[in-house]
């Protein structure tokens, strides 16, 4: 079977229907792997990728690799034997330094992603066409990561957050759980290296996931909040403020404030009336007691 019919027939049962994969169709030894979700850059840009391999990343990353990612789990290199940051140079871990693979490196945001959840249990599903013993170590971009920048061994921890050695291959996969970092938001990137013991080759891929920001899940709470506060005032509009509610309050036995200014009638006109009235009837009577007692 040619190389390239075998590579086909493994990516269309990975993506499409995970079927258990007979040793025949796996093609020949040179074939072995890569992460299918969340799935690796040279997956989605591979000529098998569907509506991925038409973005505008992946068309980018064929013109600069010169060729299609046709052998898209072949991206390995030998005799590494976990000299990882020494052999694959700073720029050019996608591609494992690899020219053939060159395209992989372009520094853009815009790569088919995988959306993720921080903290969560992650499932990476890692195709193979042929079973290999060895490990796994998965790292993630630090927190503040710039997708815009080309990826460095610096954007990424000295060590792993998950490690997964000899997991069973099946229906054509190897199928690894870690717990995911809780404290990344926005566009990161997820470098495996898996390390053979079987043979004397590693292998590198770059998975492009997004985690929520941290904006977005604030606004919920938050516009949650504003509409209980806009229903109670439309509530009080239609209903009158209750017992409690603030405003003018009855002033029972309160002695009114007389006004201060303004030539028109006011709150405190009938009382000044009153007053007058009084001091005026006082007045009256005084002078008619004094009269009488001259008398």
């Amino acid at each position: 079977m040619p190389r390239t019919t075998a590579h086909r027939t493994a990516l269309a049962a990975a993506l499409v229907t995970p079927l258990l994969l007979p040793l025949w169709a796996a093609g020949p030894a040179g074939a072995h792997g890569a992460p299918t979700d969340p799935v690796s850059r040279v997956v989605a840009c591979s000529p098998e990728g569907g509506d991925r391999a038409g973005s505008a990343a992946c068309r980018a990353a064929v013109a600069a690799n010169g060729a299609p990612f046709t052998a898209w789990d072949n991206l390995r290199l030998a005799n590494v034997n976990g000299r990882d940051r020494q052999v694959v140079p700073d720029g050019k871990l996608c591609s494992g330094g690899l020219p053939a693979y060159r395209g992989l490196d372009l520094a853009r945001a815009d790569w088919p992603s995988t959306r993720v959840t921080p903290g969560a249990t992650l499932t990476m599903r890692y195709v193979s066409t042929i079973p290999h013993t060895g490990t796994f170590r998965m790292y993630l971009t630090k927190p503040g990561y710039d997708p815009a920048g080309p990826l460095s061994w610096s954007d990424l921890p000295e060590k792993p957050f998950a490690e997964v050695t000899d997991p069973a291959l099946t229906d054509g996969a190897y199928r690894l759980e870690a717990t995911l970092p809780s404290d990344r938001t926005g566009r990161h990137v997820l470098y495996t290296v898996w390390q053979n013991s079987s043979t004397p080759d590693t292998y590198y891929s770059c998975s492009d996931v997004v985690f929520p920001e941290k904006d977005t899940e604030d606004t919920a709470p938050r516009e949650k909040t504003e509409q209980k506060e806009n229903e109670k005032r439309e509530k009080e509009k239609e209903e009158g403020p209750g017992e409690n509610a603030a405003g003018p309050q009855p002033q029972g036995d309160h002695t009114p404030v007389a006004a201060t200014s303004g030539s028109g009638p006011g709150p405190s006109t009938p009382m000044l009336a009153g007053g007058a009235a009084a001091v005026l009837l006082l007045t009256g009577g005084a002078a008619l007691a004094v009269r009488l007692r001259r008398r």
